[in-house]
């Protein structure tokens, strides 16, 4: 009645365990790499933001330096102009107040009217 080459059940039950062991180690393995790849990627991913946040802060610094080289330039230029002609200068401002509060005087008005 008993097959004589058919395996035993408790070696059956081994060759089930051990199967399912293996399935369970690789899956592991293949989570570990898994993991050690999205880790690497997610470093990268930080690494690439550190530059370009680096090089960010350093662009607004250079642009900074030069906004107030060229503002130190004006300002120079203004009073080296102001030195040398100091009469065309208070017309000029003088002008300039004038227009401004033409200007000013103009809006308001205008905003009286609505």
């Amino acid at each position: 009645m008993f097959n004589k080459n058919a395996p035993e059940p408790s070696s059956l039950t081994d060759q089930a365990a051990e199967s399912a062991t293996q399935a369970i180690k690789s899956t592991q393995r293949m989570t570990h790499e898994a993991l050690d790849s999205l880790a690497g990627s997610v470093q990268d991913l930080r690494q690439q933001a550190s530059a370009l946040a680096h090089r960010g802060a350093d662009s607004v610094r250079d642009t900074s330096q030069q906004l107030r080289d060229k503002a130190l330039r004006a300002s120079d230029n203004t009073l080296n102009y102001i030195k040398d002609e100091p009469i065309k200068s208070v017309l000029i401002a003088a002008a300039t107040g004038a227009a401004l509060m033409a200007l000013i005087s103009m809006m308001a008005s205008s905003r009286d009217r609505r």
